[in-house]
């Protein structure tokens, strides 16, 4: 017999959770899918998926949604440049996660796996790989989020020794077919630069990041589930890479050049500091804030090799995730003309 799971999900209206959701529903599962009355729920219909009304803030949603689940995974963060309250920051991220964990505990889950980020390790330095047992570089945080996610994530790591059992699992900077949200924005930056509406980069597009593919991603939350350790971490990651790397393999798979321009880090910063003020006096969303600026001026190497020695993960070559990503691209661009 099929091992067929009931299985909760935060964070299930969101570009890795509406993917998690549909492949948990491939395998058999059921899945009772958290949202908020207003959250867009395109991607969730099928006769194996209930729609939960709830917020990861109200508890009594939470506990009501997990009952008949055994397993619960915990994406729901709030992973924004801006907030016009910065608590909502601690609240969504940490107390969000408090009451998750309560509630799966009341209701008896048997396993949570918990989304937290790369960005709680923090930077590495030149020359260095980082992995899920690298010391913090610094004590400084460059973000509300990040600064919340890593207060969040060593709650979770007190709570699994004292017996909880939660898995952790850190995925780098995601990209990849799937809801073009804040939360896919290297995807929405691609489409942009291809389009040529976006051909700047910062600091010339030099520092390093880690590139995942969504659907590697969402593949290794579920590895996590079946094979992860109880109280570990896994980065879920793919290849290390520049962001003019990327640029360049998006001009490969395009067969197409793209005009290129470099954003010097003075002038970044005033940008951002400018988008910042006028979100704090006119309300208006910033495309982007000094924290993140100076974020993405940091190199952030890391290796996914615990979880694919210990998980089975797999790793999709940059290369064939950027053409994967290119030509979804434009399959939507060409369904919007129609």
């Amino acid at each position: 017999m099929a091992d067929t799971r009931t299985i909760f999900v935060t964070g299930s209206t969101g570009f890795i959770g509406t993917k998690l959701v549909n492949a948990l529903v491939e395998c058999g599962h059921k899945v009772h899918a958290l949202a908020r009355g207003t959250s867009n729920k395109d991607g969730l219909q099928h006769e194996r998926i209930k729609l939960v009304t709830g917020d990861i803030l109200d508890r009594a949603s939470l506990q009501k949604g997990m009952e008949g689940c055994s397993q619960v995974y915990h994406l729901a963060a709030y992973a924004k440049n801006w907030a016009r309250d910065p608590a909502i920051f601690h609240k969504q991220n940490v107390e969000g996660m408090r009451n998750v964990f309560d509630a799966a505990r009341a209701v008896g889950v048997t396993r949570v796996i918990f989304t937290s980020t790369i960005v709680t390790f923090g930077p590495t330095t030149p020359g260095v790989v980082g992995n899920e047992v690298i010391t913090r570089i610094t004590p400084k945080y460059y973000t509300e989020y990040e600064e919340t996610k890593a207060i969040a994530e060593q709650e979770a790591l007190k709570m699994a020794a004292g017996g909880f059992p939660v898995v952790i699992v850190n995925p780098t900077r995601v990209y990849g077919p799937g809801k073009l949200t804040e939360g896919n924005s290297v995807s929405l930056m691609i489409d942009l630069y291809d389009r040529g509406r976006v051909p700047v980069l910062l600091n010339g597009g030099t520092n390093i990041g880690n590139y995942v593919l969504v659907d590697d991603l969402v593949k290794g939350h579920m590895l996590a589930m079946d094979k992860g350790r109880v109280g570990e971490r896994y980065i879920l990651g793919g290849e290390n890479s520049s962001l003019k790397h990327i640029f360049e393999l998006v001009d490969e798979v395009s067969g197409k050049r793209h005009f290129q321009m470099n954003l010097p880090p003075r002038l970044a910063y005033l940008y951002s500091s400018f988008e910042k003020k006028k979100a704090e006096r006119l309300g208006f969303y910033p495309q982007i804030t000094p924290g993140w600026v100076e974020t993405f001026l940091q190199d952030w190497v890391y290796s996914c090799e615990k979880a694919q020695r210990e998980l089975g993960y797999i790793v999709t070559p940059l290369k064939d995730g950027v053409r994967m990503t290119y030509e979804w691209l434009l399959e939507q661009r060409r369904a919007r003309r129609k």
